[in-house]
Order: C-alpha cells, then sequence, then structure tokens
C-alpha cells in the first residue's frame, strides 16, 4: 500500500539530463579521438584534463599560441538538413587556420558541443568531423565537453565551440614585421563560402524560397545545400613547410592571413605594420559561381562582397617579389590553387579591392552563372 502523502523523488535523468548517455558517447567517441593520437599526445579521453609534451613533439623553447572559434550559424544549416558529417571540418579549420598565420603548427584541440537533448548518433557524427579536422590539420583531439541542458535550445540543435593551442619557436613567429612595399599578395583557393556570412547566406535563402535540396543554378550536379555547407579548407599541411623550412632557412612567407569574418578587406590590415597598404585586383582571379550567385541573388555591392565572404580567397600569402614563381609553382605542387592578387604599397594601413565595381557587380556576377 502506497504514501500518497510520500515526497516525490526526483532525478537527474527526469530533469531531462542522461548520464548514461553521455558516458555511452565518451565510449563511442573514444576511438575517433585516438585516431588523431601525434607525438605528445596520446589523445586518451575520460580524465579531467589532456597532457600534451611539446618536448616530445620536437620543440625545445616553443612559445604556445592559442585560438578559440565556432562555426556561427552554419550549424544550422547543418542540423536543418542533416548533414551533420562536415561540420566538425569546420570548427578545426576556423582554429587551426587562425593558428598556422602565426606562425604555429597545430598541437592539440578540445571542443565544447551543447544541446537540449543528447541525440548520440548525432553527436557522434558530428565529432567524427572534428577528428577527422584534426588528422587534416596533424593536431590531436586530447577532450572536450558534451554539455546536455534542457531548456537551452529548440529540439534537435546544437552549438559547437573550439579550442586549439598550437606551437612555435621562439623567434620563428610570423607578426607581419618583414613585410615590405614591393611584397606581391597571393591568394590560396577558399573550398567555398567556409564558416562565415551564413546569417546573410541564411536570410537569403529564406526570403528567395531557395530550394536547398535541389540542384543549384550554377552547378546541375551538385544540390545547393552541399554547395553552402562544403567544409572550411585546411591549409596547415600545405603552409607549414613554407613558414619553417628543413633546411633551417628563413621562411618564405613574409605573413599570413586567413580571410574570415570581415573578409579581405579587414583581414589582410590585420598583419600589416604601420605605413604599408595592400591593394587587391579584383580581376586577378574569377570569383567562384557560388559567389556570383549569392551576390547576383542578394545585389550586394561590391564592397559589401569584400567584407563579408571570402570572395574565392581563403587565406592570402605576402611574400617577395622574387620568390613568387617558385614559391606559386611549390604550393601548386601540393594541391593548392593561388592566384596573385596584389601587392603592398606605402601608404595609410588598409586595405583596397581595386576595380571591384566592374568585376564584381551583380549584373556581372548574373552573366556569370548564365552565360559563363
Amino acid at each position: 500500500m502506497s504514501d500518497d502523502n510520500s515526497p516525490k523523488s526526483y532525478s537527474y535523468s527526469q530533469a531531462g539530463v542522461s548520464i548514461e548517455a553521455g558516458n555511452a558517447l565518451v565510449k563511442a567517441i573514444g576511438p575517433l579521438a585516438k585516431s588523431t593520437a601525434r607525438p605528445g599526445a596520446n589523445a586518451e579521453l575520460g580524465g579531467f584534463g589532456g597532457f600534451f609534451d611539446p618536448r616530445a613533439a620536437g620543440y625545445k623553447d616553443p612559445l604556445l599560441v592559442a585560438a578559440n572559434d565556432g562555426v556561427g550559424t552554419k550549424v544550422k544549416l547543418a542540423i536543418d538538413h542533416d548533414r551533420h558529417d562536415h561540420i566538425g571540418i569546420d570548427l578545426v579549420a576556423m582554429c587551426v587556420n587562425d593558428l598556422i598565420v602565426q606562425g604555429a603548427e597545430p598541437l592539440f584541440f578540445l571542443d565544447y558541443f551543447a544541446t537540449g537533448k543528447l541525440e548520440n548518433g548525432i553527436a557522434e557524427r558530428v565529432v567524427a568531423g572534428i577528428a577527422e579536422g584534426c588528422k587534416m590539420s596533424g593536431c590531436a583531439l586530447i577532450g572536450g565537453e558534451t554539455a546536455e541542458m534542457p531548456g537551452m535550445y529548440a529540439a534537435g540543435d546544437y552549438d559547437l565551440a573550439g579550442f586549439c593551442v598550437g606551437a612555435v619557436e621562439r623567434g620563428e613567429q610570423l607578426t607581419g614585421d618583414k613585410v615590405a612595399a614591393g611584397d606581391v599578395l597571393l591568394g590560396l583557393a577558399s573550398s567555398g563560402v567556409h564558416s562565415n556570412g551564413y546569417s546573410l547566406v541564411r536570410r537569403l535563402a529564406a526570403d528567395k524560397g531557395w530550394k536547398l535540396d535541389r540542384p543549384a543554378l550554377f552547378d546541375v550536379d551538385t544540390l545547393l545545400i552541399d554547395a553552402l555547407i562544403a567544409p572550411t579548407r585546411i591549409y596547415v599541411k600545405s603552409l607549414l613547410p613554407f613558414i619553417r623550412p628543413a633546411d633551417g632557412k628563413p621562411a618564405r612567407i613574409h605573413a599570413l592571413a586567413h580571410i574570415t569574418g570581415g573578409g579581405l578587406l579587414e583581414n589582410i590590415p590585420r598583419v600589416l605594420p604601420e605605413g604599408l597598404h595592400a591593394r587587391i585586383d579584383a580581376g586577378a582571379w574569377e570569383q567562384p559561381r557560388l559567389m556570383a550567385f549569392l551576390q547576383a541573388q542578394g545585389h550586394i555591392e561590391p564592397a559589401e562582397m569584400a567584407r563579408t565572404f571570402n570572395c574565392g580567397v581563403g587565406m592570402v600569402l605576402a611574400v617577395a617579389a622574387d620568390e613568387v614563381a617558385a614559391l606559386k609553382a611549390d604550393l601548386e605542387a601540393v594541391g593548392e590553387t593561388v592566384f596573385v592578387i596584389g601587392a603592398i604599397e606605402p601608404g595609410d594601413k588598409g586595405c583596397t579591392v581595386q576595380g571591384g565595381p566592374d568585376v564584381w557587380s551583380s549584373r556581372e556576377a548574373w552573366e556569370a552563372i548564365h552565360l559563363g
């Protein structure tokens, strides 16, 4: 016989948090993390923190460089269209590309995955992408946090954050201090929108009624959603040999700029000394058809394109003029598409995109889609 007056017994699971699901996820993703092991880290999960030994990684007097980032509202596209497999690559890319521009080799990575209700199938797909991004950049996934927070997120929603630490030997960091007037700017092709500008992309999709599950207007062999959500390119392994030559010679690159939020206009000046100006020739490379599509659909002004999207260039290098031909060939040999996009000249610190109104107009963008 039960006592109706007995107090109600509460549990964490009744409040919406499953400790069992969290433990099952850690067990499931353990092999993924272990696959990223590298000298200095064994990538074993489950402890209160992850260890890394810089000496085992070959460093003598390292400076540690840290970066953290997210993926913005690109996550929402992944959620709404069941594209969870590559969003983890984006998360890693946004962090490790920020490290390489400072001359640092990415060493280890930690992730934060937050959701209202943990769905292990989805979480595993996301973490698999994170592990893949770590392998692509040579860093170890040594830990992370999975937060199940009932009431904080709509059903099915989640958010991501990443934290990465790299190292560079003291005195070898890239600070931009070697950039000089006469240096040439090289651009490495992006793989798509990367991870910035998605609030504008999603606004256009909603206002224009795009059918994302249909072939793209500019590429009938690719669904529009897949073109929009292509993972951010990771440049680490391509660039590391040129900022840290094995022969002990000085770096062949004077500065690197990762083209993220703020586009070409705001990111290139971040690596310039005072008294130097970057001048970009908008006609030096062909704007990708995806970018032309976005611009035409939104009637986006050229200056707005240049400060919102990467416009087809995900990384910019400042190099000495006499290095251009050889470095361009060497980068192309490791799989990069390289454009000579401009030069450094005396002037106020900043960046100018020359010829944008002629090359990146909405009309030209529209014609490129339909006539190209």
